[in-house]
């Protein structure tokens, strides 16, 4: 019996991928979740594994090819095995599922990501005086496929006119809607935001080269622009002076490279943030603007910026409140190294709550991070220095190191920014406060 593999749902709002090694061929045989392919999304770079085991009898892609979820990747022969036959029928049960849930899109994925863009523009610029997308409380008569298609554009369903039988809405619905958005934006003086800038020919001044953004550098691009759209956001700038934190770090670091990982300021940052974000929960939290409230998490979710050869990936470590420093330490090693050999999922990289990102191992005195929205919030660590310090009545040599934590103001007020980040920095000096305070 002849199974199809299918490309399975990869993550919400994430539809396709593109091919970047096939590791398998014709006549191999394999096993139930050998890898079969290599998929780079917008967020990551992951291997695609087989349900089934048998003969490979057909590859139905390239390396280049960009795919679609539910489209089939190759075909397994798995006669040769009742156990393979057993999994194939219940493959063939998952794939009908599945293309039912997911059919083939109406438009290209170009063109949705165009209009999205747009539609982004427009909710950015509009959204702080009068929302674009008023919600119902009543389910809109969708199919999932249009839902999604929804959600891609940036709007509530529940907003769009439905024109089929019924009030249901279709695509074209869909379509029209964000159409009519940014039109309306443009007629009411240009609400979508300025036009793209016109290039010029640079090949007049010289020799140039062109080379294609990796979809990370796309996607990155994308949402930082789009926050810098919406988000106003402010930078407080503080230091921690950790000259006994620095010492405890290398005397205790042997202890965490036994069990597998490595002491860094990094780990031992997440568990005084995780610690500052449950006792200031504004910072804990998201701005839903179209409901005009304020959505506080009770889950402690926290986004470490990893520095790789194909630009910047944000794994996310998972509930580091319940997690000693030590556990920290071998994940943060652990999905740091998954990274940098482009292994993350891309649920690896969702759900965090607020963002470190480290430049310390680099240089620098100072930076502005980005708020990561909808997070509210994001901390930028750079090196330390030895400072001579005034300390009664006498100079002294101490270990100062800079923070900066850039904050959404939508949600959070200065004053509030500047007490939050001044107890990262007093419980980095007095690590007992993580203890009187939690």
């Amino acid at each position: 019996m002849i199974a199809d593999i299918l490309l399975p749902e990869i993550s919400e709002n994430v539809e396709s991928g593109d091919v970047v090694k096939i590791l398998v061929s014709p006549g191999d045989r394999i096993e139930v979740d050998q890898p079969l392919i290599e998929l780079e999304t917008e967020k990551a770079v992951f291997e695609v594994p087989s349900t089934v085991a048998g003969t490979v009898s057909e590859i139905l892609v390239r390396v280049g090819d960009a795919v679609k979820v539910s489209e089939v990747l190759a075909r397994i022969d798995t006669n040769s095995e009742s156990a393979g036959a057993s999994a194939s029928a219940e493959q063939k049960k998952s794939s009908a599922a599945t293309a039912e849930a997911k059919p083939n899109r109406e438009s290209s994925k170009p063109a949705v990501d165009q209009v999205s863009a747009a539609v982004e523009k427009v909710v950015a610029t509009a959204s702080s005086s009068k929302p674009a997308v008023a919600p119902s409380t009543d389910p809109a008569p969708a199919s999932p496929t249009v839902r999604r298609l929804a959600r891609e554009l940036g709007l509530d369903i529940n907003a769009v006119p439905g024109t089929a039988a019924g009030g249901r809405i279709s695509a074209e619905d869909v379509r029209a809607f964000a159409k009519s958005i940014i039109q309306g934006a443009a007629s009411a003086g240009g609400a979508g935001g300025p036009a793209p800038i016109t290039l010029p020919d640079f090949s007049k001044f010289g020799e140039i080269e062109r080379a294609p953004m990796s979809k990370i550098r796309q996607v990155t691009a994308r949402n930082l622009a789009r926050t810098w759209n919406i988000v106003p956001a402010v930078t407080q700038n503080d230091e921690a002076d950790i000259t006994n934190l620095e010492t405890a770090r290398r005397k205790y670091g042997p202890r965490v490279s036994e069990a597998g990982g490595k002491l860094t300021m990094t780990a031992i940052l997440l568990k005084v943030c995780a610690s500052a974000l449950e006792r200031f929960p504004e910072f804990n939290a998201s701005v839903d603007i179209a409901n005009q409230e304020i959505i506080y998490k009770k889950y402690y979710n926290i986004g470490v910026a990893v520095d790789t050869e194909n630009g910047l990936l944000v794994p996310v470590m998972r509930d580091v409140i319940d997690k000693n420093i030590v556990d920290l330490s071998v994940e943060l090693s652990q999905m740091a190294a998954r990274a940098r050999d482009r292994k993350l999922t891309p649920a690896e990289m969702e759900g965090a709550n607020f963002t470190i990102s480290n430049l310390g191992g680099i240089g620098g005195t100072g930076f502005s991070p980005i708020v990561n929205t909808p997070e509210v919030a994001i901390l930028g660590v750079s090196r330390g220095k030895m400072t001579p310090t005034y300390i009664d009545g006498k100079f002294e040599p101490r270990l100062i190191m800079p923070l900066s934590l850039s904050y959404d103001h939508r949600a959070i007020d200065g004053a509030a920014a500047a007490r939050f980040l001044r107890w990262i920095c007093e419980a980095l000096e007095h690590p007992i406060l993580l203890a009187l305070d939690n």
